[in-house]
C-alpha cells in the first residue's frame, strides 16, 4: 500500500449522507479529507447529483479534463439504469446509491486507494501552461518577430513564469537565427522518440536562451518531419503544458492538419497582419475557415497589426470592418531597429529597451499576465458544486 495519502473532497448536500461518508473515510488509512471552504486539487471528489443531470455531467467532464481531480465518485438518491450509464460515460468511476451501504463504500475506497502505482495522484495543482499560437495572415508579415519578442518579454516581465518557444515552421524555421542560438535538437528528434516523451526528456533537449526562454527549433531538413502527425504534436504540447507557464508556437502562415490541431487546443490564436489589402483579405478567409471548422471560439482569436503606421492608407477602423473583427493590439513600424535585432541575433528589448517598439511588446506581453490573473480570480467551473 502506498505511503502517500489520497486527498478526498466531499460535496454532499444531504448532511446525513455526508456524515456517513465522512465517517467511513476517517476510519480508513491512506486518506485525508479536504475540509477547506475554497477549492484545491484532490485525488478523489465525491459529489451528490440529481437535479440538473445534463449540466452536472458536463461539469464532471470538465473537472476531469482539468487534471486537478484524478477520480470522481457520485452518489444520488436516484438509482436508474440510464443514470448509471450517463455517469459512466462522463468518466465517473463509482456510483453510490442512497442510503449509503457502508460495505460498498469501503470496497470502492479500498479499490481506489490500492490502485496500481502507475496511476497519477494529485499532489498539488497540476501546471497547465497557456498555449499561444502565432500565425501570419500571409508570409512575410513578421510572425516570427512577434513570436520571439512576445516570448522574451513574457520571460523578462515575470521571472517566476517559465516560457518555451516552439518553432512549427515545418522546414527551415528562423528562430535560432533570430536569437543567435545553437541547438543540438529539434522537434524532429523528439517526434522520432515520442515513446520517450515526458517532462524529463523534453527539458533535456530544449535549448536555453539568455533571456530565460527555452526553445525547441524546427528541423533543418526532412529528418522527423513526416512523423509529425497532429496527434504527436498534440502530445508534445500537452507535455510542454505540464512543464511551462506559457508555450508560444511560431506557426508561420501555413494551414494543414497539424497546424489546425494546434489551433484547436490553443488558449490564444494570435493572427499577425499588416494593413495591406492582400493580407487583410487572407485574414478574413482565415476567420471564414475557423467559422466553418467550428473552432477556435471567436474570443480566443486576437488580431495583432504589425508594422503599424498612423498614416497608413488603410486605417485600423477600415481593417476591422474588412475582417469583421476588432484589432487587439498594434506594434509600431520600426524597420531599422527590428532588422538590427535580427541581424545581431537578439530580441528587441536587448538592443533598444527604450524604443517604442520594445515598449509596445512589453505592454502587449503584460496583457497575458493580466488575463491569466483574471481567470484565476474567477470561480472555477467546479465552484458550482461547492456553493
Amino acid at each position: 500500500m502506498s505511503q502517500k495519502r489520497d486527498v478526498v473532497r466531499l460535496h454532499i448536500k444531504d448532511s446525513t449522507v455526508r456524515g456517513e461518508i465522512d465517517s467511513v473515510i476517517a476510519s480508513l488509512e491512506g486518506f485525508e479529507l479536504q475540509r477547506s471552504s475554497t477549492w484545491e486539487p484532490c485525488s478523489l471528489l465525491i459529489l451528490e447529483i440529481g437535479e440538473d443531470l445534463q449540466k452536472e455531467f458536463e461539469l464532471i467532464r470538465q473537472i476531469l479534463a482539468s487534471g486537478e481531480v484524478e477520480t470522481i465518485f457520485v452518489t444520488s438518491p436516484r438509482y436508474e439504469a440510464d443514470l448509471l450509464v450517463q455517469a459512466l460515460r462522463a468518466g465517473v468511476k463509482e456510483f453510490l446509491s442512497q442510503p449509503i451501504k457502508r460495505e460498498d463504500l469501503v470496497s470502492a475506497l479500498l479499490k481506489f486507494r490500492d490502485r496500481p502505482s502507475s496511476g497519477t495522484r494529485t499532489e498539488g495543482k497540476r501546471k497547465k501552461g497557456k498555449i499561444i499560437h502565432v500565425i501570419g495572415g500571409k508570409g512575410g508579415v513578421g510572425a516570427t518577430t512577434v513570436a520571439v519578442n512576445l516570448s522574451t518579454n513574457l520571460a523578462n516581465s515575470n521571472r517566476s513564469q517559465s516560457v518555451v518557444l516552439l518553432d512549427m515552421n515545418l522546414l527551415f524555421g528562423e528562430i535560432p537565427t533570430f536569437l543567435d542560438l545553437q541547438s543540438d535538437f529539434s522537434w524532429g528528434e523528439v517526434v522520432k522518440n515520442i515513446s520517450r516523451l515526458d517532462v524529463t526528456y523534453l527539458t533535456s533537449v530544449l535549448a536555453k536562451h539568455p533571456s530565460g526562454i527555452f526553445v525547441l527549433p524546427s528541423p533543418t531538413g526532412l529528418d522527423g518531419v513526416n512523423r509529425a502527425t497532429p496527434e504527436i504534436i498534440e502530445k508534445l504540447l500537452r507535455v510542454m503544458q505540464e512543464a511551462f507557464d506559457f508555450i508560444v508556437v511560431d506557426g508561420g502562415p501555413s494551414i494543414d492538419e497539424t497546424s489546425l490541431k494546434i489551433i484547436e487546443i490553443s488558449d490564444t490564436v494570435l493572427v499577425v497582419s499588416i494593413l495591406s489589402l492582400p493580407c487583410l483579405t487572407n485574414v478574413k478567409r482565415l476567420f471564414w475557415t475557423f467559422q466553418k471548422l467550428g473552432f477556435p471560439p471567436k474570443d480566443r482569436v486576437k488580431v495583432l497589426v504589425n508594422r503599424y503606421h498612423k498614416k497608413s492608407l488603410i486605417s485600423l477602423e477600415e481593417a476591422e470592418r474588412t475582417i469583421d473583427q476588432g484589432i487587439f493590439w498594434q506594434i509600431p513600424n520600426d524597420y531599422q531597429t527590428t532588422m538590427s535585432a535580427i541581424n545581431q541575433g537578439k530580441d528587441l528589448s536587448s538592443i533598444a529597451p527604450g524604443a517604442e517598439i520594445s515598449k509596445s511588446f512589453k505592454k502587449f506581453s503584460s496583457l497575458f499576465f493580466e488575463e491569466a490573473a483574471a481567470e484565476e480570480s474567477k470561480p472555477g467551473f467546479w465552484s458550482k458544486f461547492l456553493k
